[in-house]
């Protein structure tokens, strides 16, 4: 599996250019090891999330919740908890004399701000979905996140196309079409094709905008001047919520959420003190999911966290027919199947790859071969 540089690692460099830019050099660094604590710690965030997030915002749709900028805030609003652990590693740099600099570099503030409206806007779009099609239906739609990471990936780090990548796209495009025809054996109760076709596309295009996301994450990354720490991390992930959350509440003043929802919590069929409960919830496991994408993706990659989401798909599904009693159609098994044949044909390309690149390591003349080809996006130094 290719991976982005660890944070507070270097990683090895095989391309080198002279001070006058004419000529490279083939120097061989110690091969980088991967934090895998860390990996596991936020895959488990990205876990919660991905599976609690939305079977709670549905639970609020179910009951009579009806604000679609409501949910899209509590997305993103569960970000002052990061005041805590950010704080005692205020402290704690401040007490090491060995310690980098704390703040977060200005330019990869400012783009963790833009990335944040972009997420603002996934947030609402993913709400929108969400309040007209199934919880299961929703997670295989955005199970299609992988293609668009893929395709993005190449496009700004000129990620090479395999054939086991342009497999994945195919089977798991024609695991959302077989949904998209499947209005009537999986359509919810009071919604119409109308309703059910809007959320359908408003779903997947939150998964594309999702796989623009996640490749200008790792960018930005990949562009620190200094090595990334943890503390830095975080605040990336602080502003990034900040700024999603700010597009979020004016939505919520235009569309006059604020005056409905004493009455939206009056009238919520689990009780008014369940409302306000569900809403803290929802904004806590969101903020998990947040954490963990930006932390997959800085000690793994874009990529990884991609097939995460799609190895995690099976399981929301399941959950959403336990708990909510969701139909489970064969058309939709289909495209689960369709959806697994596509992780796994990703997974199995990226370990041919990897194999590859363990056998050659080494290999002057494979470098030298190698040296006009596109680079990964695990291949990118730092400028």
């Amino acid at each position: 599996m290719a991976t982005s540089t660890p944070l507070n690692m270097e990683a090895p460099e095989i391309l080198g250019t002279t001070q006058n830019g004419n000529s490279k050099t083939h120097v061989e660094k110690p091969t980088k090891t991967k934090n895998w604590l860390m990996i596991i710690i936020n895959s488990a965030f990205v876990t919660i999330g991905l599976v609690g997030g939305p079977l709670l915002i549905r639970l609020y749709y179910l009951h009579g919740g009806n604000r679609k900028w409501l949910t899209s805030c509590l997305q993103s609003a569960g970000f002052p908890i990061l005041i805590f652990p950010l704080t005692f590693l205020f402290i704690q740099s401040k007490l090491s004399t060995e310690s980098p600099s704390f703040w977060l570099e200005p330019k990869l503030s400012l783009w963790s701000a833009i990335i944040g409206i972009l997420f603002g806007l996934i947030n609402f779009m993913y709400s929108s979905g969400l309040s007209y099609i199934p919880v299961s239906t929703s997670s295989l739609l955005l199970a299609t996140q992988l293609c668009f990471v893929a395709f993005f990936s190449w496009l700004f780090v000129k990620q090479k196309f395999t054939a086991f990548i342009i497999n994945a796209v195919v089977v798991m495009t024609l695991g959302s079409v077989l949904l998209g025809i499947n209005t009537d054996g999986d359509r919810p109760v009071g919604v119409s094709k109308a309703q059910y076709l809007t959320g359908f596309l408003t779903t997947l295009g939150a998964a594309a905008l999702a796989g623009l996301m996640m490749p200008l994450i790792e960018l930005g990354f990949s562009k620190a001047v200094r090595d990334l720490n943890y503390s830095s991390l975080l605040q990336f992930q602080f502003i990034f919520s900040s700024s999603s959350t700010i597009f979020c509440v004016i939505g919520m003043l235009v569309n006059k959420d604020f005056q409905v929802i004493p009455r939206e919590a009056n009238e919520f069929e689990l009780g008014k003190a369940m409302y306000y409960i569900l809403m803290v919830l929802t904004a806590i496991t969101w903020q998990l999911l947040n954490v963990g994408i930006v932390g997959v993706i800085s000690y793994a990659s874009a990529l990884f966290y991609g097939i995460l989401t799609s190895v995690l798909v099976p399981f929301t599904g399941v959950a959403a027919v336990i708990f909510y009693h969701e139909s489970f159609t064969g058309l939709k098994g289909m495209a689960l199947a369709l959806c697994l044949w596509g992780f796994c044909s990703y997974f199995y390309g990226e370990y041919k790859m990897m194999s590859k690149k363990v056998i050659n390591n080494g290999n002057p003349e494979t470098i030298e071969k190698d040296e006009n080809e596109p680079k990964r996006l695990d291949d990118l130094g730092e400028p």
